[in-house]
């Protein structure tokens, strides 16, 4: 079985082919990160016209890397949300497209299970896994029961992980994006230096906050009187240890609860843009270990938006007997877990 993958959801315009052995046939990503770099941030009418520009390319250049022809597909599967709703449009368009001009199935994919699953293509893990998806958009720690069967956790309460990260490369004039350039400068730096407030702090649940770290590094930034390049990387290297330590202690508190409920072995996935954060992954491969967890992080290239992990989403919807119309209705919200409080 070979399923066509699109992603748009964001700023990555992508499009894959994978088999249900788990073998990536191709796996194309285009970036938009020079289109978007000027304002600092994603501006969606610009990604929407990148994907538009070239999705169709990307999916033929995904065919000719596989080697392989419409007719030898079983299903298209495309992101259908949640996301920037001008590129989910765009993406859920071609795929329907595709479908109907070849006579395949059609599979919607929420984003958010394309990361969820993703462990399974790679790693080939069993039901269920704790994730942890920690990207620009989302933040929030998942029981993973079965396909299309989710348990929330913890969620942020107001700002996502990396958007926090983008926050704060602005403010100290690293560039974009935010992930990356923190490590960067954080790598130079003393993180011992300034303590910043752990949000969430003694307080029950699997919650996560960072606006208020956000305001108390933007204060910190204020009341320097010298703010030259050690103190920048000074600054990132504490913001990041922060962020990390907040996260594998919040985190923490669901690997209880799971472990408690489930016997080991048991696995804790990481996946989402922030996830390719080395001193994070370092946080949390140390703190699952100390609850008999392994660590489980797809290859980097996997843990950002791509088209493989909804290729693979949706092979496993297909295959469970799962399909939907060409009217689905693309839409910028969509929980994984319809039942949580957020």
């Amino acid at each position: 079985m070979i399923i066509l993958g699109i992603e748009t959801s964001c700023d990555e315009t992508a499009a894959a082919l994978v088999r249900d052995d788990r073998t990536i046939l191709a796996d194309v990503v285009l970036s938009q990160l020079d289109d978007h770099q000027p304002y600092g941030g994603v501006v969606p009418e610009i990604a929407a016209r990148a994907h538009l520009d070239h999705i169709d390319r990307l999916v033929a250049q995904a065919f000719a890397e596989a080697g392989v022809g419409l007719a030898d597909i079983d299903a298209v599967a495309a992101t259908c949300g949640p996301g920037l709703i001008g590129g989910v449009i765009v993406g859920a368009m071609t795929g329907k497209a595709i479908a109907a001009v070849s006579g395949k199935p059609f599979v919607a994919v929420n984003h958010l299970e394309g990361h969820a699953l993703t462990a399974r293509l790679t790693h080939g893990l069993d039901f269920p896994y704790l994730l942890l998806l920690v990207s620009g958009g989302h933040c929030q720690i998942l029981e993973v029961q079965g396909v299309g069967r989710y348990r929330r956790l913890g969620s942020t309460i107001d700002d996502a992980a990396g958007e926090a990260f983008d926050k704060v490369a602005k403010m100290l004039d690293l560039g974009y994006p935010g992930g990356p350039a923190v490590q960067r400068a954080a790598a130079l730096g003393d993180d011992k230096r300034f303590e910043l407030p752990r949000p969430l702090k003694g307080k029950p649940g699997c919650d996560f906050s960072f606006s208020g770290l956000k305001n108390a590094v933007r204060l910190l930034i204020q009341g320097q009187t010298d703010l030259s390049e050690q103190v920048r990387n000074d600054i990132a290297a504490c913001f990041q240890r922060t962020v990390a330590e907040h996260i594998a202690d919040r985190a923490s508190k669901a690997l209880k609860d799971f472990a408690d409920r489930h016997p080991g072995p048991n696995h804790l996935v990481v996946a989402g843009g922030v996830a390719a954060n080395s001193l994070l992954r370092e946080k949390l491969r140390i703190m699952a270990e100390g609850h008999g967890f392994t660590l489980t992080a797809p290859p980097l290239r996997l843990c950002t938006d791509n088209a493989a992990m909804i290729a693979w989403a949706g092979l496993e919807r297909f295959r469970l007997g799962h399909t939907d119309g060409l009217d689905f209705a693309p839409r910028p919200r969509w929980p994984l877990d319809p039942g949580a409080k957020r």
